[in-house]
């Protein structure tokens, strides 16, 4: 069984990519695969999968395996471990109105991020705080897993937040985006978005390199997955990175 690892790389790293292995299913554990109930409901009722059909079964830690579906999962192959890409990719963005911030989850995951994080910047007009952030998150996380499903990931995304601005700018390897920023690149393998009011002073003035993500005024949530296809575009060798681009 051949297939792509989590970024996009092959052969036999990862989950076959066309999905002739079957669809694809997270469990707690892949020696011993048990479904949950949500996850046997939608293989058999949504995907329509018999007794004896084809899928992959997957930790989210980079272990997964080819079973097939049944009253219990049967394994039918070997444990595949999976290495995670390097470098770890992260994109950071302020959350805002509405589905927009599941719709930036689920494009980020399918992208490959390995680690997105929620925002809380000064002119941020939405605020998760408290239970509302608990309960935002968990919808979030569940998306990501949704996601994951669906594109084949053995690694489920990390997501976390809301974090204050100036926590991420202070780690090595993080980046503000903005118009008048460099280049993207992989020395620089996180990406913070502001909101769509734009960073405030205090927070441009925090210090920290920045990168530009297009020539236009983005949506928050658009900028945030451009930023995580430039990223991932920039790890499998899709495109150049800039003459000059080390760490920034």
């Amino acid at each position: 069984m051949t297939g792509l690892d989590d970024a996009g790389r092959g052969p036999a790293a990862g989950l076959d990519p066309d999905g002739r292995g079957g669809p694809h299913a997270f469990v707690a554990d892949v020696d011993h695969p048990e479904l949950a109930d949500a996850d046997r409901h939608h293989l058999s009722r949504v995907l329509r999968l018999r007794a004896g059909d084809p899928l992959t079964v997957a930790d989210g830690d980079g272990r997964w395996r080819p079973c097939r579906f049944g009253p219990d999962v049967e394994p039918v192959g070997p444990v595949v471990v999976v290495t995670p890409p390097e470098p770890a990719l992260t994109v950071a963005f302020a959350p805002t109105k509405g589905d927009r911030p599941e719709w930036a989850v689920q494009k980020l995951t399918e992208l490959g991020v390995d680690h997105v994080v929620l925002l809380a910047c000064d002119r941020s007009v939405v605020r998760w705080e408290a239970e509302r952030a608990d309960r935002h998150l968990a919808r979030l996380t569940a998306v990501a897993r949704e996601a994951a499903m669906q594109c084949r990931r053995s690694h489920l995304p990390t997501l976390r937040g809301p974090v204050p601005v100036g926590e991420l700018l202070g780690a090595s390897g993080a980046v503000r985006a903005d118009r008048d920023g460099a280049a993207p690149s992989l020395g620089a393998p996180t990406i913070l978005v502001g909101p769509e009011g734009g960073w405030s002073d205090a927070e441009r003035a925090a210090g920290g390199p920045a990168v530009a993500l297009g020539s236009h005024v983005l949506r928050s949530e658009t900028a945030a997955v451009t930023a995580g296809a430039f990223l991932a575009a920039l790890r499998l060798g899709l495109v150049a990175g800039a003459p000059d681009a080390g760490p920034i």
